[in-house]
């Protein structure tokens, strides 16, 4: 975030990987939601938008490039920005995401540093991605899954972000590749404070328990709890495979937001009146300034 003046400051982000699905309009969709989500996680709203592609243009199709370029421009046609130009690699493997610029007052920036001793703890979209797109890729996914993982993704975190700000929430972030664990032990440290999880109570997609418990847990999700080790106490009774979940790594995945308590109801109505799937799942613990993550069942 860089303060232009007092009452204006710009968000700059980028990502981009490689396709998580199959069908190109839908990998470009969402690679574009992805990379659009951090500047909602900020509270801000999303300008302009510039393509990273590299696709082996030699040896494919380049209507699969169009398709995927399409998908991401729908996507930020969606969000309200402008696709002002980008960037092309030939390479022999695809990737594709965008470079976002978005705009936020300086004062009203949330930020993953701001979480509050007390606050209640809400997370936007259902967990399991990662295992999801594993099941796919080792073709265990039925169509259905597979349908059901790209509307997760491929949905815009603008409709939660508004929310957000509606219920005066300053601390977030939206939970990717380092999973909610990953994620809210960042939250957790940069506040220096202790998240209380509760295991039980997270939002988690269709079958991904099942299949969780074939193995079918991406190494990215290994790495994700092996990171967390240090900071994180695993109370008795939690489910190993759902802590499982709680590590995948997600691919344009939710919000995880900090929230009065005297606002959480509201918030709640408001996420669900958007049709915004969000549950309410532990509480922000006490000040610890080297910050820490406790899961309870």
């Amino acid at each position: 975030m860089v303060k232009l003046t007092d009452e204006l400051a710009i968000i700059q982000t980028v990502d981009f990987f490689t396709p998580i699905v199959n069908d190109p309009y839908f990998f470009g969709q969402v690679a574009a939601a992805n990379a659009l989500s951090d500047v909602y996680a900020m509270g801000g709203r999303p300008l302009t938008a510039m393509n990273l592609v590299c696709f082996p243009a030699k040896n494919m199709d380049k209507e699969i490039l169009f398709r995927i370029l399409e998908g991401g421009l729908d996507k930020i046609r969606e969000a309200g920005a402008l696709l002002v130009g980008g960037h092309s690699v030939d390479d022999p493997e695809i990737k594709y995401g965008l470079s976002v610029t978005g705009l936020v007052h300086p004062e009203k920036v949330v930020s993953n540093a701001a979480a509050e001793p007390g606050q209640a703890l809400v997370l936007t979209k259902p967990l399991g991605l990662g295992i999801l797109a594993t099941a796919l890729k080792g073709r265990l996914a039925s169509a259905e899954l597979e349908r059901r993982m790209i509307e997760v993704m491929s949905r815009l975190n603008d409709q939660a972000a508004e929310a957000m700000i509606a219920a005066g929430v300053r601390a977030a972030t939206d939970v990717t590749g380092f999973g909610l664990l990953g994620h809210g032990l960042e939250m957790a440290q940069a506040s220096g404070v202790e998240l209380v999880i509760r295991a039980s109570a997270a939002p988690v997609m269709d079958e991904v328990l099942d299949l969780a418990r074939m193995g079918l847990v991406p190494a990215g999700g290994h790495a994700n709890l092996s990171f967390c080790a240090r900071s994180l106490i695993v109370e008795e009774g939690v489910d190993p495979f759902l802590m499982s979940v709680l590590g995948d790594p997600q691919t344009s995945g939710g919000l995880l937001m900090a929230v009065a308590e005297e606002r959480l109801g509201g918030l709640l109505d408001d996420l669900r009146s958007r049709r915004v799937e969000a549950a309410f799942i532990g509480r922000v613990g006490p000040r610890l300034p080297a910050g820490r993550i406790r899961v309870q069942a």
